[in-house]
């Protein structure tokens, strides 16, 4: 009996059982990585009544929100990784005890008395968080089949805008009502019992191997660091999408603080409108441009692979002019309705690049590979970002005054085009370096 014939009687299959598997693994990825980054990214919204409460100087801030976790994230995600990509790993349990370790400091934020203590805690959440990416990239690329990879996990990196958008309305909503102690206790206690769900609930791959295939991998001689690394870097479409992907993530999380700012200070917006109104943009634009870029990659990639990379692309060189004149607007509200097409198509970048840069390695440098990206994209992105762009409103002040912020940005919006030149790079070497599994 066929599986479709058995599926039509009721019976389940292995092929039926381990899609049914699949699909419920990378919905509970995606969970954990809502949690993800709602975690990281609540600080945003709560740093000013921080800020206020404990005393903190904007450099003592800035601290907090950027370099206290992106140092210790992208520094630990390699070794973590490697880790992960070690065949007797089971990420399943790698994954569980990350999320633990990231909500558990979370809600430590919350009890925090002074900077050091809040730094130490932030500190803890980036350590748990590098634990994360790199081993679920792998599992989705073990579960499913190459041509479905980038719509896979890119599904996988909704969670990116999903709990960003939670993070500014959670924490809003819930400092308003309790002050911003609860409001991290709130998000990170759940993350604690999702753990155990994750370790009872997900099987890892590996152990459904057939004991040929076992016997395969077991033969395969594991590489080293260095073996890896050189591996990794010797693909110059990796290397192009490296910088792509850093840019990237250096303008969207340069943007996604001071544009919150931006709107507040030349929009006269309060903090709770700038809020809601960025929630929307960031949140349901990017979930949609995600999803997109997802989509259109595993569909034009399938003709040609160059084509898995043409919408981000193409896309960000696009989303440049029309992100400047949204800067420009007078009317706060052309002026977030113009963020979101270049927000749908600034983030739909993530699936593709993720998922050719898992088709760039062999499986034995999966997640090492992964985890490099995320290591240009935090400590460029997120450490450097919200931080320097602050350096230049600050320089532009004495000529721009109450409008620096707004120059910046216009800056920012043209800067765009850098990324979506290396993409194009990137998309032109992925014929000829792309593997097939």
């Amino acid at each position: 009996m066929t599986d479709k014939a058995a599926l039509s009687h009721g019976i389940a299959t292995p092929a039926t059982t381990a899609s049914a598997q699949t699909r419920t693994m990378l919905w509970l990825l995606l969970i954990v990585y809502i949690f993800n980054f709602l975690d990281r990214q609540i600080v945003n919204i709560l740093a000013e009544p921080i800020k206020a409460d404990l005393g903190l100087s904007d450099t003592q801030l800035g601290l907090l929100a950027g370099p206290a976790f992106a140092v210790f994230y992208a520094l630990l995600g390699i070794p973590i990784a490697r880790y992960a990509d070690k065949e007797g790993t089971n990420r399943v349990r790698l994954i569980a005890l990350a999320l633990a370790v990231w909500s558990a400091m979370t809600a430590i934020c919350g009890l925090a008395q002074n900077f050091v203590q809040l730094l130490l805690a932030r500190i803890g959440v980036g350590i748990g968080e590098a634990g994360c990416t790199p081993a679920a990239h792998s599992l989705i690329t073990d579960s499913v089949p190459a041509e479905k990879r980038s719509s896979a996990i890119a599904f996988y990196g909704l969670g990116v805008p999903i709990g960003s958008l939670l993070g500014l309305v959670i924490g809003g909503i819930v400092n308003d009502l309790y002050g911003w102690r609860i409001a991290l206790m709130m998000v990170g206690a759940p993350g604690l019992l999702l753990a155990l769900i994750v370790l009872f609930v997900m099987r890892e791959p590996r152990h459904s191997r057939s004991d040929e295939a076992v016997a395969m991998a077991r033969a395969v001689v594991p590489l080293s660091t260095s073996e890896a690394l050189r591996e990794i870097f010797s693909s110059r479409a990796f290397i192009y999408i490296l910088i792509a992907a850093s840019v990237t993530a250096f303008l969207g999380y340069g943007k996604a603080l001071w544009t919150i700012s931006f709107f507040i200070r030349s929009h006269g917006l309060s903090t709770t409108e700038a809020g809601l109104s960025m929630a929307v943009v960031l949140g349901l634009a990017g979930v949609f441009g995600t999803w997109l870029g997802g989509k259109m990659a595993d569909k034009f990639g399938a003709r040609d692979k160059k084509h898995i990379l043409t919408f981000p692309a193409y896309g960000m060189a696009i989303a440049a002019p029309i992100l400047f004149l949204g800067y420009y607007m007078e009317d706060w509200r052309i002026a977030v309705a113009m963020l979101i097409i270049p927000t749908i198509l600034n983030s739909a970048y993530y699936g593709p690049a993720y998922g050719c840069v898992q088709g760039l390695v062999q499986p034995r440098a999966r997640a090492v590979a992964a985890s490099i990206m995320l290591f240009g994209q935090n400590l460029i992105g997120l450490g450097f970002g919200p931080f320097l762009f602050g350096v230049l409103s600050d320089v532009l002040a004495p000529v721009a005054g109450q409008e620096s912020v707004r120059w910046v940005l216009y800056g920012a919006a043209w800067l765009g085009l850098i990324p979506a030149f290396f993409f194009w790079r990137a998309s032109l070497r992925l014929k000829t370096e792309l593997k097939s599994g």
